[in-house]
């Protein structure tokens, strides 16, 4: 689903792939024409190893038929429900790949659970490690780093102009707040990272990275606005407590089975896309850890 929102600030395009119930976002800067990508997702069918790249095709005929210049992919954290698809913008379009600096983190926590021995912590794949508070140009535009940790310590949100992309940090209203137990992951600092988005003027739009369509909705949806966050989420609006928050997170994630892309995602996430390198044989392996209990 594509097509350009014309209005004053960045043009914004959003892509939604139902097999991970992902969002990706095309956003703009009409008078450059400078783009950004914002979390791409890599198809990837787990039973046959398969790979495809048609959700980044769509991005890409989208940006060629604007006339627009792709310089930025933008991840806002590294992905536990989908392959990024960073490295196919990388190389046809010469964008350089964005995270939170708090990859690092991420890094040191799983390198070793997948003996990930060529993984740096230095977050070396990455181009650009950006700290909170951070300012990027996009043309005339200008991205603003909002450091948003809580479901993983690397998680980001993008500020461009009025509108906030906000990772996993919020669903839309009906629907809640991200997940915390994942390593790393904190309820508190989530709480705390959420109502730094939610101190926006109330109508800074902001943009989901997922949608999962909750009961008695017909539609998928993605944007929503500060002030209907502050009002109306499940978990957090209408002036939550921090203790009752966190309560309510621990209890809800002690009950959440794993993503089903987890194991595949975070050891190519973490990597900025890049596959684990080859055997001798030139075929590249994705490890699975296995429990005996």
């Amino acid at each position: 689903m594509g097509g350009f929102d014309i209005t004053a600030g960045p043009q914004i395009s959003a892509f939604f792939d139902e097999c991970t119930n992902s969002l990706s976002y095309l956003v703009a800067d009409p008078a450059s024409r400078q783009a950004a990508v914002i979390d791409p997702v890599l198809d990837f069918d787990p039973a046959s190893g398969e790979i495809g790249t048609k959700s980044a095709e769509r991005i890409l005929a989208a940006a060629d038929e604007q006339d627009l210049a792709i310089k930025l992919v933008l991840e806002t954290h590294p992905h536990a429900d989908h392959l990024t698809a960073a490295p196919l913008f990388r190389e046809r379009t010469g964008a350089r790949v964005a995270i939170g600096a708090g990859v690092c983190e991420v890094q040191k926590t799983f390198a070793p659970m997948f003996g990930a021995s060529d993984v740096k912590s230095d977050g070396g794949d990455f181009d650009l490690l950006l700290e909170d508070g951070q300012k990027l140009p996009l043309g005339e535009l200008t991205i603003e780093v909002i450091a948003t940790p809580g479901h993983t310590p690397a998680c980001v949100s993008y500020k461009i102009g009025d509108a906030v992309f906000v990772g996993d940090t919020l669903f839309m209203p009906d629907y809640g707040t991200a997940r915390t137990d994942f390593p790393g992951g904190d309820a508190r600092q989530l709480y705390r990272s959420i109502h730094k988005l939610l101190a926006l003027p109330p109508e800074t739009r902001l943009f989901m990275c997922h949608d999962y369509k909750c009961a008695g909705r017909d539609q998928f949806a993605w944007e929503t606005t500060a002030a209907d966050q502050r009002a109306g989420n499940v978990h957090i609006g209408a002036g939550t407590s921090e203790d009752d928050y966190v309560a309510m997170r621990e209890k809800r994630d002690s009950k959440l089975s794993a993503p089903r892309l987890l194991l595949p995602a975070i050891q190519v996430n973490m990597r900025a896309g890049r596959m684990p390198p080859p055997d001798a044989n030139g075929v590249s392996y994705l490890k699975i850890p296995v429990k005996v209990e």
